[in-house]
């Protein structure tokens, strides 16, 4: 699945790009934000993912440990950069056509 994060807001830069023109400051704040989500949803989000996957493995080690745990982590947090980059294609494409 690609990243709709990244979609959403690439699409949003290409529309405000082409309402205010592309040397808007505006479409500089949109392209930023774009850029933020993207590498938050491809990186940090993702390091996340796989600490939670490594802690649930810690913890379910029998004799490791003495904590018991009411719930595991979420280890699906981020996309890879492949999602992340098809999503921000399909963003300029959507907000191309519209």
């Amino acid at each position: 699945m690609p990243s709709s994060h990244s979609a959403v807001t690439m699409c949003l830069a290409v529309m405000v790009g082409k309402a205010e023109g592309f040397s808007s400051p505006v479409f500089a704040i949109s392209l930023i934000l774009a850029i933020v989500v993207m590498y938050d949803a491809a990186g940090i989000r993702r390091a996340a993912g796989k600490q939670a996957h490594l802690l649930n493995k810690i913890v379910n080690t029998p004799g490791l440990t003495n904590v018991e745990v009411q719930e595991r982590l979420v280890e699906v947090l981020g996309h890879t950069p492949v999602q992340v980059l098809v999503g921000a294609i399909i963003g300029v494409i959507v907000g191309i056509i519209f």
